[in-house]
């Protein structure tokens, strides 16, 4: 079963759709306590996962909470009508997780290790970001109806700072007291196609660097005292996974030929699992792997993701006076 390929190789599921598809696969039926809903867009597909119930989250490894995810082939491309769309429908998707007054005081953060390009989409939408909260008190006369206060940090990473990043955050909020906080963060998926083309919006808060396996302090409700919204981009993905799909196929073909077919019948069931063991052993099974062009794709979906975000925030300002705020 994939589900226990994933616990063989203690691989952490980072999208819901994901852990979704999973859970169903495990038990071969809908998971009770979990509704999900989609739409279409002309560049972009959405899938919307509830999770209600304690069964469900258990089953899943998700907590309670909603879970929206942009679909988004279009994104590696150099289309930027089509990137527009898909920043819109992020901000209109991120809008409904969230009912606060024009005044209500935003702080963003940027997750990740701005050294490492594939953990650095975080800091990089935070260089993309329209910081407003200095101009209330600074230069109010460069403001516009509908704008909010909006401040910005990225804490950086414990190896880089020494201090946990939930400590950082929490500092943070305590002195400037925030009524929402939306976190950015990269993910690890469990596809390839999925580098760079997903975006996740969570209103469950984020456990930093729970896709490649470190146990960090979660930035969530409970922690801060406020809410706290995720947004994550798969950035990489484990090599396990991609190990395991190129095994499949390769097995699915000694089945479909009439001489191979006997070799595909001796194998014993945990012949793909000892495989990938032995080709990843000298990295524990923790090796991810991300594209050559990370850094081009990190830099092209950093916009749209600032994009969508400061849509939401300030209603009263489109894409282009976003893009003429930041210039």
């Amino acid at each position: 079963m994939q589900l226990d390929f994933y616990k063989a190789f203690s691989i952490n599921v980072d999208l819901a759709i994901e852990a979704h598809d999973l859970a169903r696969g495990q038990t071969g039926r809908e998971i009770p306590g979990v509704i999900v809903d989609r739409e279409k867009y002309e560049n972009s597909s959405v899938t919307i996962v509830k999770v209600i119930e304690e069964q469900a989250e258990q089953l899943m490894g998700k907590p309670r909470g909603n879970y929206i995810t942009i679909e988004a082939p279009v994104l590696r491309e150099n289309n930027r009508l089509a990137q527009q769309e898909v920043a819109e429908v992020l901000a209109k998707k991120l809008t409904s997780l969230f009912n606060l007054p024009e005044s209500a005081n935003i702080l963003l953060v940027g997750m990740g290790n701005w050294n490492a390009t594939p953990d650095a989409l975080g800091p990089r939408v935070i260089d993309q970001s329209m910081v407003t909260r200095h101009l209330f008190k600074y230069a109010p006369e460069e403001l516009s109806d509908g704008m909010r206060p909006v401040s910005a940090i990225a804490p950086g990473v414990l190896g880089i700072t020494g201090i946990e990043t939930a400590e950082i955050i929490k500092g943070v909020v305590e002195k400037i007291q925030p009524e929402l906080i939306i976190v950015v963060d990269s993910l690890a998926a469990g596809s390839v196609d999925r580098i760079a083309t997903t975006i996740q919006i969570a209103d469950t808060g984020i456990s930093p660097g729970s896709g490649i396996g470190n146990k960090r302090a979660g930035v969530n409700r409970e922690s801060m005292g406020v809410p706290v919204i995720a947004i994550g981009v798969p950035t990489v993905v484990h090599a396990a996974v991609i190990a395991q799909v190129t095994v499949e196929q390769f097995l699915e073909q000694l089945k479909t030929n009439p001489v191979l077919e006997q070799i595909y019948k001796n194998l014993r069931p945990d012949f793909t699992q000892q495989v990938i063991n032995q080709v990843l052993q000298p990295f524990a099974g923790n090796l991810m792997v991300t594209p050559k062009e990370i850094d081009a794709l990190i830099l092209n979906i950093s916009k749209i993701v600032a994009g969508g975000i400061s849509m939401a925030l300030h209603p009263s300002i489109s894409f282009d006076e976003y893009n003429l705020y930041l210039n």
